[in-house]
């Protein structure tokens, strides 16, 4: 919502609903910037929540998510900003983690390795964009990244997961519905961004930015605004539109739409988990409390979210224990977030227990074990016919060709 325009694709507020309480941080980025990072979404929030600004006027900062690693960058010292001294070398300002994301992530990996051995071991050697962060970290200050994200940690109120807690006076409220219903509201949602005239919105925003650089084979759908939900769901449709049988053109609209609900409901779901782990399961003492406010029933709105809302953010303001009882959810101290697990039938490696439980529970995991299961079923038969004479029989030690 920062860049200027796809407004309907971002479901930025209404004009109209902004009049009733001061905006802000909506708009004011120009869409070709494609470096612009939670690091600058930060540098520019905090000013203004700050006791010069919204906090002087004696009024209360309200982060509506959404994105909740951006939340994340205000609650808690987390983040490292590399800008400040990269911007004293001389010559045209470029971002240094683009560049390294152009090169093989073998070769990223190895680089880390040499400079940051624990960050190596910490990231996926194929997670090409946290791989470059940590490369660009170490070049742009001299510092290791692990060795930064120690010194937050060691502060105090740091954690395991960062630094400690910016505006210890805070709370979150958590809208979460039932998972059925949520899906349903999100697929009528993109139903009726269609209806406000998304595709005009999509078409206008392609012919001024994107055209020219997909006649030139440039497009990048990784940073900027172009990551967005929604524009590279419809890529197909827009490069398509006037090149081919109408018949085609509404097929590859009708595979946009369907992928933009999908994309949408697993977007959801990866929000609702990351409230899970981020915010509920957060190890340590400088964490907000987080309230459920539950949502299914949009008939109940007012008693269900409105009143209790107000109860606690009043409970807040005037210094005192709010009426309702905040969610709570136990963590797994032993919980190992960075082992090391190596799939063979599979061909992954999956870093952390948490991620590697839910591997061994996947879909393309069981039916890998299922094929080999079957393979190891004939492979059993086949030498059980063997000792006839008929076939032959497994190797001499006993064991089974995978």
């Amino acid at each position: 919502q920062v860049y200027k325009g796809l407004d309907i694709i971002t479901n930025k507020v209404s004009l109209q609903e902004q009049r009733l309480c001061r905006h802000h941080m909506i708009s004011f980025v120009d869409p070709l910037v494609s470096n612009y990072t939670v690091v600058d979404f930060r540098d520019k929030a905090v000013p203004l929540i700050s006791f010069h600004n919204i906090f002087a006027r004696d009024k209360i900062p309200i982060v509506v998510g959404g994105t909740n690693y951006y939340i994340e960058s205000l609650l808690w010292k987390v983040l490292i900003n590399t800008k400040e001294k990269a911007s004293t070398v001389p010559g045209p300002a470029s971002d240094r983690k683009v560049e390294l994301e152009q090169l093989d992530s073998v070769e990223l990996h190895r680089r880390l390795s040499q400079v940051d051995p624990e960050m190596a071991a910490r990231l996926h050697p194929h997670d090409k964009r946290k791989v470059a962060r940590s490369l660009q970290v170490f070049e742009e200050t001299g510092i290791p990244h692990s060795e930064i994200l120690h010194q937050q940690q060691e502060e105090e109120g740091g954690g395991p997961l960062g630094g400690p807690l910016k505006y210890p006076h805070s709370c979150i409220l958590w809208l979460h519905a039932d998972q059925a219903v949520l899906d349903e509201r999100l697929e009528k949602r993109v139903d009726d961004m269609l209806a406000a005239g998304l595709l005009e919105e999509l078409r206008d925003f392609h012919r001024r930015y994107n055209q020219e650089k997909v006649a030139e084979n440039r497009q990048d759908y990784q940073h900027g605004i172009f990551q967005s939900i929604g524009f590279k769901e419809f890529h197909e449709y827009l490069v398509s539109e006037g090149n081919c049988s109408p018949e085609t053109s509404a097929l590859l609209l009708q595979k946009g739409i369907q992928a933009l609900k999908q994309v949408t409901k697993r977007y959801a779901r990866r929000q609702n988990k990351w409230v899970r782990n981020r915010f509920l399961k957060r190890p340590g003492p400088n964490v907000p409390p987080v309230y459920g406010l539950e949502v299914s029933d949009l008939l109940r709105w007012e008693e269900d979210v409105l009143k209790p809302a107000l109860e606690i953010v009043e409970s807040f303001i005037q210094g005192r224990e709010p009426p309702a009882e905040p969610v709570r959810m136990e963590h797994d101290v032993k919980e190992n977030k960075r082992s090391h697990h190596v799939c063979e039938l599979c061909d992954r490696l999956i870093i952390g227990d948490r991620e590697w439980a839910a591997h061994t529970r996947s879909k393309s995991h069981l039916h890998h074990l299922k094929k080999r299961r079957k393979l190891e079923a004939a492979s059993h038969a086949s030498g059980t016919v063997g000792d006839s004479g008929d076939t032959e029989t497994s190797d001499e030690d006993g064991s089974l060709p995978l």
